[in-house]
């Protein structure tokens, strides 16, 4: 063997073992809503919600919450959602009081296309930052990708980053699907802690 072909071995052997280090160390996606159960949420609120065609969904009520039973502080969540035009619905992250979700106890990344004031509408994290993108999302399925590590937050609506923002209020907390108004659903829901 030639001492390039050795080093060359050398150098694919330090890659293959930081590739596989690297891949022993990234977190495992956990599903929350599978299709079938929602074991790992409660629910706050007066929201119908019910498992239709492996989607959870809500069309009425007086609004209410998929509240997850274990808090969070730095992770990764994907969740698929549907909504008509009239829908007002979100994703709250970071919930202190797992009874008590709004804006101003956990943020709420915004499905909210016809909110009355557009400034936080869908994409957006209420009272946080606005979308540097306006998007629509009624009347078709959409992936919210949502990343939130220390105070950064980064929000992806359908492969389009809407925010990405640093704020300290809160640090930890539950995660809530939300039922405002309109018809919702959620699919898909996944999440994964990021180590710190």
């Amino acid at each position: 063997m030639t001492r390039s072909s050795a080093i060359a071995l050398r150098l694919l052997a330090l890659v293959f073992c930081g590739v596989q280090a690297a891949a022993q160390t990234t977190p495992a996606w956990t599903t929350l809503f599978d299709g079938r159960s929602l074991d790992a949420f409660n629910t706050v609120g007066m929201a119908n919600w019910k498992i239709v065609d492996g989607a959870v969904q809500a069309d009425g009520g007086m609004g209410g919450y998929l509240v997850t039973k274990q808090p969070y502080g730095d992770f990764e969540i994907k969740a698929e959602f549907w909504v008509d035009e009239k829908a007002n619905s979100g994703i709250f992250i970071r919930c202190a009081n797992p009874q008590m979700l709004g804006a101003d106890t956990c943020y709420e990344v915004n499905i909210f296309d016809t909110r009355p004031d557009p400034t936080y509408a869908t994409g957006a994290i209420v009272d946080v930052a606005k979308p540097t993108t306006a998007m629509k999302a009624g009347g078709k399925w959409n992936t919210y990708e949502i990343r939130a590590e220390g105070p950064r937050m980064i929000v992806t609506l359908n492969g389009t980053r809407t925010v990405d923002v640093q704020d300290r209020k809160h640090a930890r907390g539950v995660i809530g699907l939300q039922y405002g108004a309109g018809v919702v659903k959620f699919r898909n829901v996944q999440i994964r802690a990021l180590g710190r």
